[in-house]
């Protein structure tokens, strides 16, 4: 059984036409939209699924947000992989509990916290501090303190070059950042053999780049491969059940490749 909410807590507000508003619980703080506002005493003490009652009578329910909803909603300063991405590539990288990984472009922190999750620990370099911080704060406000003494950020250029962990080579490595390529020759001299990289490529052309660079490491990479992810909704409602007119296609490209010789 879910713990009672308490200050402190990340829950999620979710209004009757589904909109849904990511609030921390302070001891004194108050929810306000145009509906009114709900102090949030009236939350803190309560469970997972408490329905309350604004002052102008509009009712939410307040739920302890997933990590999709987390994502969607947190603070940002770079734009975030979307969740319909973050599962595959957790599953191309096959990150797994105590996996060391490089993920290079942290940006927010959303593949951090999904990889973190999953039991890793990541090495992470990012060029804008802001955003490391961003993602820092992201990580300990989702996942607590623990999750991020397996968060490890340095203020660096991959392209530049990768230093070799304390804890030995990397299992693992994620890439997401603009020239991807640029990074692939130094993963060779810092990563085990059999270890995977994925790298996320808003552009079919970045990809392609990615591919060419892999390919000319004589014969250090296998399992070369490119692909997306589409997400198509459906709308459900008696006897009318159809795709949604909308849907999110494309988001990005997800290339991965596993390390055989390091030759």
């Amino acid at each position: 059984m879910s713990q009672p909410f308490a200050v402190g807590d990340r829950v999620m507000f979710v209004d009757s036409k589904e909109r849904r508003y990511l609030v921390t619980l302070e001891e004194r703080g108050e929810f306000h939209s145009h509906a009114g506002f709900v102090p949030h005493a009236a939350v803190i003490g309560s469970r997972d699924g408490v329905t309350v009652e604004s002052t102008k009578g509009a009712r939410y329910v307040v739920l302890r947000p997933t990590l999709e909803d987390f994502v969607l909603e947190m603070p940002r300063g770079a734009q975030v992989i979307y969740p319909k991405d973050l599962a595959p590539i957790a599953m191309l990288a096959d990150i797994a509990p105590g996996h060391l990984v490089f993920e290079s472009g942290v940006g927010s922190g959303a593949m951090s916290m999904t990889m973190l999750r999953a039991g890793a620990r990541i090495v992470g370099y990012e060029l804008r501090e802001d955003f490391a911080r961003r993602a820092q704060n992201n990580v300990v406000s989702f996942l607590g303190a623990d999750a991020a003494t397996r968060f490890h950020v340095s203020i660096r250029d991959s392209y530049l070059g990768i230093d070799t962990p304390v804890e030995g080579k990397f299992d693992r490595a994620v890439l997401d950042l603009p020239e991807p390529w640029q990074v692939v020759p130094h993963l060779a001299h810092v990563m085990h053999t059999g270890g995977v990289v994925v790298a996320y490529t808003p552009s079919i052309t970045q990809a392609v780049k990615v591919r060419e660079v892999l390919s000319r490491q004589r014969g250090q990479w296998v399992g070369m491969r490119t692909l997306e992810v589409l997400h198509r909704t459906w709308h459900i409602e008696g006897e009318s059940v159809r795709p949604d007119h909308r849907m999110v296609a494309h988001t990005g490209f997800l290339t991965t490749a596993r390390l055989l010789n390091v030759g």
